[in-house]
């Protein structure tokens, strides 16, 4: 589920991407380390599919958009934190 937060954030990114049209991103889906990497690479794809899915319902063409999980394979924050939990439970963005 997205918060209103992550919403703003994707109403932004997807008048961006309107206003470049060639340009094609990926959608990078992250988790923290809690859980089996079996179970964190699918909820990494439910993730960034999630995003993907809500930028193509604001109009961004679903061909410019890839979607791809990487678990907890790639955390941001590598504390044991739930402040560093949560900033490992993400999309990233990258340009292709």
């Amino acid at each position: 589920e997205l918060s209103d937060e992550a919403k703003t954030g994707l109403i932004e990114k997807a008048d961006w991407l309107k206003g470049n049209n060639s340009t094609i991103v990926s959608i990078e889906g992250h988790c923290d380390e809690r859980g089996t990497t079996e179970y964190n690479l699918a909820l990494g794809d439910r993730r960034a599919n999630t995003v993907k899915s809500y930028l193509v319902n604001l109009g961004v063409s679903a061909s410019r958009l890839k979607s791809i999980s990487y678990g907890e394979e790639m955390p941001k924050d590598s504390g044991k934190t739930e402040s560093a939990y949560k900033s490992n439970r993400r999309a990233h963005f990258a340009i292709d």
